[in-house]
C-alpha cells in the first residue's frame, strides 16, 4: 500500500469538507496540523530533513511506511474531528447559553415593561382618584360656601328687616309724640285763649258795671236839671248797648 504526502493532505481537507460547521479559525488550526503532519511524514521518509527539499514532489512510499503514514493521517484526522466536535459542542453550548441569556433578558425586560406598565396604570388610577377626590372636595367646598353666603344673606336680610321695623316703630313713636305735642299745645293754647276770653268777658262786665255805676252817679248829679235825659241814658247803659261820647 502506497500513500503520498499529497494524498494525506487531501484526506485532511476531506475531513474538513465533511464538517462544514468547523469555523475558519478551527480550519486554520487543521491546516497548521496538516503542515505539521506533512513535516512528520518527511521525517519518516528516508530520514530526510524537513529543510532538505525545496519543492514538493509526489513520493511513493513502501508498504510499511505507507501504513505508518495512514495511521498517522487517521490519528491526525481523528484529532481534527475531535477538536472540531469539541469546538462545535462548545459553540452549541455557548449558543444555547447565549440563547438562554437572551431569553432570560427578554423575560426580565418583559417583566420590567409589565412592571412599568402596571406602575404607570397604578399612577394613572391614583391620579384619577386624586383628581376625582379633589373635584368632590372643591364641589363640597363650593356648596358649603354657597350655603354660608345664603345663610349670611338671610341673616343680613332679617337684620335689615328688624332694623327697618325698629326704625319704623321709632318714627311712628316720634310722629305720635309730635302729634301729641302739637295737639296738646293747641289744647293748651285754646284753653289759654278761652281763659283770656273769659277774662275779657269778666272785665267787660265789670267795666260796664263800674261805668253804669259811674254814670248813675253822674246822672243823679244831673237829675235835678234834666230828669228825662238821665233816665234814657241810664236805660242804655244797663242794657249793654254802645256808649257814645
Amino acid at each position: 500500500m502506497t500513500l503520498s504526502i499529497a494524498h494525506t493532505a487531501e484526506l485532511s481537507r476531506t475531513v474538513i469538507y465533511l464538517n462544514p460547521s468547523i469555523p475558519a479559525r478551527y480550519q486554520m488550526e487543521v491546516t497548521v496540523g496538516e503542515n505539521q503532519a506533512a513535516e512528520r511524514l518527511k521525517i519518516i521518509m528516508q530520514g530526510r530533513s524537513p529543510d532538505s527539499a525545496t519543492t514538493e514532489q509526489p513520493v511513493i512510499l513502501p508498504p510499511n511506511q505507507a501504513l505508518q503514514v495512514l495511521t498517522l493521517a487517521q490519528r491526525t484526522a481523528e484529532e481534527h474531528i475531535g477538536i472540531a466536535n469539541r469546538q462545535a459542542d462548545k459553540i452549541r453550548t455557548d449558543a444555547q447559553a447565549t440563547a438562554e441569556k437572551i431569553g432570560e433578558d427578554a423575560q426580565e425586560h418583559s417583566r420590567n415593561v409589565r412592571s412599568q406598565a402596571d406602575k404607570v396604570l397604578a399612577d394613572a388610577r391614583k391620579a384619577a382618584e386624586k383628581t376625582t377626590r379633589e373635584a368632590r372636595e372643591k364641589t363640597e367646598e363650593a356648596r358649603r360656601t354657597a350655603d354660608k353666603i345664603v345663610a349670611e344673606a338671610r341673616a343680613q336680610a332679617r337684620t335689615i328687616t328688624g332694623d327697618a321695623r325698629d326704625q319704623a316703630g321709632q318714627l311712628k313713636v316720634q310722629a305720635q309724640q309730635r302729634y301729641d305735642d302739637v295737639v296738646g299745645s293747641l289744647g293748651t293754647k285754646r284753653e289759654a285763649l278761652q281763659a283770656q276770653i273769659e277774662s275779657l268777658e269778666v272785665f267787660d262786665r265789670e267795666y260796664r258795671t263800674r261805668l253804669a255805676s259811674f254814670m248813675q252817679t253822674q246822672l243823679r248829679a244831673l237829675w235835678v236839671d234834666e230828669p228825662s235825659v238821665g233816665e234814657h241814658a241810664l236805660v242804655e247803659v244797663q242794657s249793654g248797648g254802645p256808649l257814645k261820647e
